[in-house]
């Protein structure tokens, strides 16, 4: 009964997180608490979750990438790859990919997609190139880059892990670089593949910005002040002759030098009300004729002497985090909120231009935004968005560059050399970081993505409840008698990856390292005790980083998604060829890099 309730629940985990049902997070740990509270895991045990360092080496590396990222050295690879990709397509795509395969082997290749989107989207405006031509290359290149070491992908830690914590003496210690033997082959086969094949599949798709680039006219954000005595007072927008004006928008109300927070068409005009409006010159001038409204505040309507700016168009990603997330942009009352225009949206490949303020925002939507410099400013500061048009422009702390390459370099060496385990080394990384200043620790607190490693906990303990219930043994017998056929580990070795590949398609990479990982194992002890379980553990770490065919199943696919204007189809017309090709190398060399 226990098996079938747990077999219950980890359809029923599965189904949550491809429906979306609820935040992958609660979803995994709502699943360990259940377990705990029936019985099937004792709390005591289940306590152990939380004792393996795979999540605290990976929180460990969120904060080594973040404090790169404060001190500006992803920011100056970005701008070094600038000056050096030059500004034909194929040169851009063979530097894109090389620079960013290299630094997501050292680094969480999140927070490097996150900063060169907006620097490869700039490059691509500026030299009349398609934006969605290098996008799927930028993320394939971190994916895979980040498969050459124990750190590179927070799947291989959790894998490496959950493998060390049992009593096989073949699963301890996996090496800092022991992957790279079947890494950098993955590396070079995406890069030929991409340049070779892939290059001629990549889709040409318009980016929201350039939706808006035949637009013509220069637009402003201007003031205009409610007089007293004014025909205007007393009554609503849709009652005056502003909501008849064409190209004159009024985006928000101020009274008595605060913001209403009310939807604009409920607001009621009272003498002093300044109005911001976005409009074309034609407008201010139409709107100049309305008696009772002072353009400008100053009650002239010379256009020289308008305090007027001009409005900018920018790309911004709903970002993991984001406190928006579920929420329409009529209900978070939007341009009210932030004092900016929402123009359109991409939502999984569609350019949403009308009736976008019911959709609820989730994770990897795209908004272009209109505003003035200042509130854009604003707006991007918030964790809330992730800014496409161009890097952030908080200052970073330059002279603390030596630290953070000091931190990582010596977290690299010493654990290459295995001077001490994993997890002491990355922590004493990150407080090298913290007492150097490369980074405070209330950022360092909020670099953590702290969804990731909740998920993880509630994932471990769902792996260690099929384990204590005896279902990897069933399902690893299974397996090796059913799918099999008894073909022995090369076959098993090749069927687990495949497994890893497809799963980690549909739901997180993480969950499917923390489900596979015991199971793997379980399928080389039931072929019998003399295979090494260790080049299984290896195709779950390997196979669960290898999501090319869909948006969804890797976080940076996401980001490029809503950046590029891809369409889900994209993904597979692209990937589907690159993963059966990286499954058949890895079942073939797996068992050679690694004896069985």
């Amino acid at each position: 009964m226990e098996q079938i309730f747990v077999c219950i629940l980890l359809v029923a985990v599965f189904m949550a997180f491809v429906k979306e049902w609820f935040p992958p997070d609660l979803v995994a740990m709502g699943a360990f608490v259940l377990l705990m509270i029936s019985g099937i895991l004792p709390v005591e045990k289940a306590l152990m979750v939380f004792a393996n360092p795979a999540p605290i080496i990976i929180a460990c590396m969120f904060i080594l990438s973040a404090a790169l990222e404060r001190t500006g050295t992803i920011d100056a690879l970005g701008g070094w790859f600038e000056k050096v990709a030059g500004k034909k397509e194929l040169r851009v795509l063979m530097v894109l990919m090389l620079v960013v395969a290299v630094m997501s082997a050292f680094v969480n290749n999140t927070p490097v997609v996150v900063v060169f989107l907006p620097i490869v989207l700039a490059l691509a405006r500026k030299h009349n190139l398609i934006a969605s031509r290098l996008l799927i290359p930028l993320s394939y290149a971190a994916i895979v880059g980040g498969t050459c070491t124990i750190i590179g992908t927070s799947t291989n830690l959790i894998a490496a892990g959950i493998a060390e914590e049992t009593a096989d003496p073949r699963l301890q210690e996996f090496g800092m670089f022991e992957m790279a033997r079947l890494g950098l082959i993955f590396v070079a086969i995406t890069f030929v593949y991409m340049l070779v094949v892939g290059r001629r599949l990549l889709p040409e798709r318009v980016t929201l910005s350039t939706l808006f680039e035949a637009e013509e006219g220069k637009e402003f954000l201007t003031v205009a002040v409610i007089s007293e005595g004014s025909p205007l007072v007393g009554k609503k927008i849709a009652e005056t002759r502003l909501s008849k004006i064409r190209e004159f928008r009024i985006i928000e109300v101020t009274r008595a030098t605060e913001r209403l927070e009310m939807p604009l068409n409920e607001v009621v005009f009272l003498a002093g009300d300044q109005l911001l409006v976005k409009s074309r010159v034609e407008g201010v001038i139409d709107a100049g004729e309305t008696a009772g409204l002072k353009i400008g505040g100053d009650g002239e309507l010379g256009l020289e002497s308008l305090r007027t700016d001009s409005a900018v168009l920018m790309e911004g990603i709903i970002g993991p985090g984001s406190s928006l997330l579920g929420q329409s942009l009529k209900a978070l009352n939007f341009r009210q909120r932030f004092g900016v225009l929402i123009l359109a949206v991409h939502r999984r490949g569609e350019n949403l231009r009308e009736r976008f303020e019911d959709v609820k925002l989730a994770f990897g939507d795209t908004l272009l935004v209109e505003g003035s410099v200042e509130r854009m400013n604003k707006l991007f500061q918030e964790r809330d968005f992730i800014n496409l048009s161009r890097p952030k422009g908080r200052p970073v702390r330059r002279s603390k560059v030596p630290f953070a390459i000091g931190a990582i370099a010596l977290f690299m060496i010493l654990g290459a050399f295995k001077v001490a385990p994993l997890i002491v080394l990355a922590l004493a990384a990150v407080l090298l970081t913290m007492f150097t200043r490369c980074i405070e620790p209330n950022e360092a607190y909020g670099a953590v993505q702290w969804k990731v490693i909740f998920m993880i906990f509630g994932m471990l303990g769902m792996g260690m409840a099929l384990e204590s219930t005896g279902v990897v043994a069933s399902l690893s017998n299974w397996v090796k008698d059913g799918v099999a056929g008894g073909y022995g580990p090369l076959v098993m070795i090749s069927v687990i990856y495949l497994l890893a590949a497809v799963l980690t398609e549909l739901v997180s990479n993480n969950a499917v390292a923390a489900l596979l990982t015991p199971v793997a194992i379980g399928v080389a002890g039931a072929l019998g005790s003399h295979i090494d379980p260790r080049p299984f553990v290896i195709a779950v770490m390997f196979g669960a980083s290898a999501s090319f065919s869909t948006p969804i199943g890797y976080q940076t696919n996401t980001y490029v998604y809503g950046a590029g204007g891809y369409r889900f189809s994209d993904f597979a017309r692209v990937g589907i060829p690159l993963a059966v090709l990286l499954w058949i190398v890895a079942s073939l060399l797996i068992p050679l890099i690694w004896k069985v």
